[in-house]
């Protein structure tokens, strides 16, 4: 009884990785890998934007025309740091897109190879056994590619439980979740 349940829990997972996104996913993945690993460019990052803000906030308050000088030298420190800000804002968007896009080549295999490795591994094997006579001629067809006559195949059983968990999610989404946003809407 291990595999149908197996197979169950195994398209639950991919199917709510499919429902949130890789996107999603991903995007949150990153920012947990950036909060433990303390990435030392995000603090730096961080450090450069509120210096830039202050220099900014500075040179508002500086007249151009009475304090030239001083105006001058602070507007090159300004475009200085505002061109070393957006370089380091380039190197962490470009190891942001590196990471993301492991992330979701792991999602990938995980949603497609998984269920693949399992139709493979289980092809001859039966979920579990029909009772004789019940489906007709259409037992032959539930028991396809390659698992004994009588029985559900693996192949049937994932096609059978992804559409069950999509049918009560998109149930879920339209009479649960979508009524809750028509009323925050209603209200706002």
């Amino acid at each position: 009884m291990y595999l149908p349940l197996t197979i169950f829990l195994l398209v639950l997972l991919t199917e709510s990785i499919l429902f949130l996104g890789y996107s999603y996913i991903t995007s949150l993945t990153y920012d947990l890998y950036v909060k433990f690993t303390k990435d030392a460019r995000v603090a730096k990052q961080q450090k450069m934007k509120r210096d830039t803000l202050k220099l900014k906030s500075e040179l508002a308050k500086t007249s151009s025309q009475d304090e030239f000088s001083k105006w001058a030298k602070m507007r090159r420190k300004l475009d200085k740091s505002v061109a070393d800000l957006e370089k380091m804002n380039s190197d962490i968007a470009y190891s942001k897109t590196a990471f993301e896009l492991k992330v979701k080549s792991v999602l990938w295999f995980l949603v497609h190879g998984s269920q693949l490795a399992m139709v493979l591994w289980f092809r001859k094997s039966a979920v579990f056994y029909l009772p004789p006579g019940w489906f007709g001629p259409a037992q032959r067809f539930l028991s396809w590619p390659f698992a004994p006559a009588g029985s559900v195949s693996v192949a049937i059983w994932f096609a059978a439980c992804r559409r069950m968990i999509k049918a009560l999610a998109l149930t879920v989404n339209d009479f649960v979740l979508a009524p809750a946003v028509e009323k925050k809407v209603a209200a706002a």
